[in-house]
């Protein structure tokens, strides 16, 4: 059987409504799975449930996650952050992690993971970090940017076609310690831009956006196709 996997929903504020980039969507269908657009909701007794019936989840992108998080005060270049989706994720995450359920993170979903796990973020990487490399890339987004490092011998570099692979970009947030409970699989520009939880069956986070790039790029479709098989 084709195996579930929950779908973070993206939160608009201003018209307080839901939606979905059908890209995350279609990643999953491609490479064999059935995604399921949660709900945007807090309830313990629900997300449980949903750690229990679902296969596998994929953490998408969105707003910026809330300083607070980490400790720290939200600083003027910080962008919008949605509390509910932050709490929401927190509680899933701790669930997920308890059952040991396949997860992929993608751009905010590293970000966020690695807060709640004890890492902290660059709030602004304009402000805090000098770059010599495109890190909010202009359309078309399906396109290489920047180069990541692949580390070896990690889960990520049995799947790449490379040891420095074409990434698309576009986050202005990125992880600047990366938590104790988490190990590096990629690195570009002195920031980890892949990481993964070793002890567990699969929890990968990445930051750029294969969501947008798996019809052309071979690596991006891998990264949805690993998180399919990882929860048959």
């Amino acid at each position: 059987m084709k195996p579930f996997i929950g779908v973070m929903p993206l939160y608009d504020i201003e018209k307080d409504s839901l939606w979905m980039i059908p890209g995350y969507l279609d990643g999953i269908i491609n490479t064999g799975g059935i995604p399921v657009i949660l709900p945007l909701s807090t309830d313990k007794e629900m997300l449980k449930s949903f750690a229990k019936r679902f296969d596998g989840f994929l953490f998408t992108g969105g707003q910026d996650v809330d300083p607070a998080l980490y400790g720290e005060e939200k600083i003027d270049t910080c962008g919008e952050v949605c509390k509910e989706r932050d709490e929401m994720e927190k509680i899933l995450l701790e669930y997920i992690i308890e059952a040991d359920k396949p997860l992929l993170g993608i751009c905010r979903g590293i970000q966020f993971v690695n807060a709640a796990l004890g890492g902290t973020l660059y709030q602004d990487l304009k402000t805090q970090h000098s770059s010599s490399i495109e890190h909010t890339m202009k359309p078309p987004y399906n396109r290489t940017v920047h180069y990541v490092s692949v580390i070896d011998n990690t889960p990520l570099s049995k799947i790449a076609n490379s040891t420095n692979i074409g990434v698309n970009s576009y986050h202005h947030q990125a992880v600047k310690e990366l938590s104790p409970l988490l190990k590096p699989m990629a690195v570009a520009d002195g920031l980890v831009e892949a990481a993964y939880m070793e002890d567990k069956k699969f929890l990968w986070l990445v930051q750029w956006h294969p969501e947008l790039s798996f019809e052309s790029d071979e690596n991006a479709a891998a990264l949805f196709k690993a998180l399919v098989d990882a929860c048959l």
